[in-house]
């Protein structure tokens, strides 16, 4: 089946996948620069619209390029964590394939260098989510995940088989991952924060489950990592009130903006009864009510129309492989 979100050959040649040229040209640089051993979809990349990837680098891009942009963004986000961002690292991992970590190709999204309020050098681990129905596919499991499930003591219970669902199970890789990154010394401190976006249920349901497999904060003594789930909606608003309103909108408009497929949706069913009215009478084709029809899109779509970036620019309201 052919899908609507794949560009044209030409289309993602030419980095029309990103919303500027810079991006496009940042997303060229970190290709040739990647970690050795990362792996990115080129095709994903530069071909799909729908994909995370491309988002990585289309909401990070801009704070990448000005880190003081970034650094105004995430003391905003996240205030008790970050006083200034010192740089960002894409497809990172602390230790591919190490055995002192988890002896697999487990990365993050992205890793962000920060400076906290106490002037302590520290790391923000990202995971980004888009259209994904966290439905897998999962890592191989290895005997490894499991001790190092007892071994960073961040859960209620290291055996919870719905740390391991197709659900759960990357975020669960990835939080061993930062924790050991700690504990191995490799940053004093570290936050792992998920972002997606509001309206994917899914994404929105696994975040939450995830964080209720958690210790408490209060019983994790500060030496824990831990976690924050992020909507992408409210990332987008904090580039807004940063005074990127150029960039939150474009990003605004490709990434949340569904009023635009609300209306695509109504002038296909005003042209499916169209050409159904038009059928002969007796015919097998079943004629579409529209006002019913459309008026189910509505109640189903409405939910997703959210306020657009105001004038001023602000806003009313399967990586991480481990084969």
């Amino acid at each position: 089946m052919e899908l609507g979100s794949r560009l044209s050959p030409e289309a993602a040649d030419a980095g029309r996948n990103f919303l500027s040229p810079a991006i496009h040209g940042l997303v060229r640089r970190e290709l040739v620069m990647r970690e050795e051993g990362a792996i990115i979809d080129e095709d994903r990349l530069f071909g799909n619209a729908l994909s995370s990837m491309p988002l990585t680098f289309n909401l990070f891009g801009p704070m990448v390029i000005d880190p003081r942009l970034a650094t105004t963004v995430f003391r905003s986000l996240l205030p008790d964590f970050v006083h200034s961002v010192e740089g960002f690292a894409f497809e990172h991992s602390p230790g591919r394939r190490e055995d002192r970590f988890l002896a697999d190709g487990t990365a993050f999204d992205l890793a962000m260098r920060v400076v906290t309020p106490d002037g302590e050098q520290a790391t923000v681990f990202i995971e980004i989510k888009y259209s994904e129905d966290m439905s897998g596919p999962a890592a191989r499991m290895r005997s490894r995940y499991n001790e190092a499930c007892r071994q960073v003591r961040l859960f209620k219970d290291p055996e919870s088989q719905m740390l391991r669902s197709l659900a759960l199970e990357q975020l669960w890789r990835e939080h061993m991952l930062a924790q050991l990154a700690v504990d191995q010394g490799v940053t004093p401190r570290a936050l792992f924060i998920a972002i997606g976006p509001r309206l994917n249920r899914r994404v929105d349901a696994a975040f939450r489950v995830y964080e209720s497999e958690l210790i408490d904060e209060e019983d994790s003594h500060g030496t824990r990592v831990s976690f924050k789930a992020l909507t992408l909606e409210a990332v987008i608003e904090a580039l807004a009130d940063a005074g990127a309103s150029e960039i939150a909108t474009a990003l605004w408009r490709r990434y949340c903006d569904f009023e635009r497929v609300y209306q695509f949706t109504l002038q296909e069913f005003a042209a499916t009864n169209l050409t159904s009215s038009n059928k002969p009478e007796g015919s097998a084709c079943r004629q579409v009510d529209a006002p019913k029809a459309t008026g189910n899109v509505a109640k189903l779509t409405a939910a997703t129309i959210t306020s657009r970036p105001r004038a001023n620019g602000s806003s009313k309201t399967h990586r991480g492989g481990a084969s």
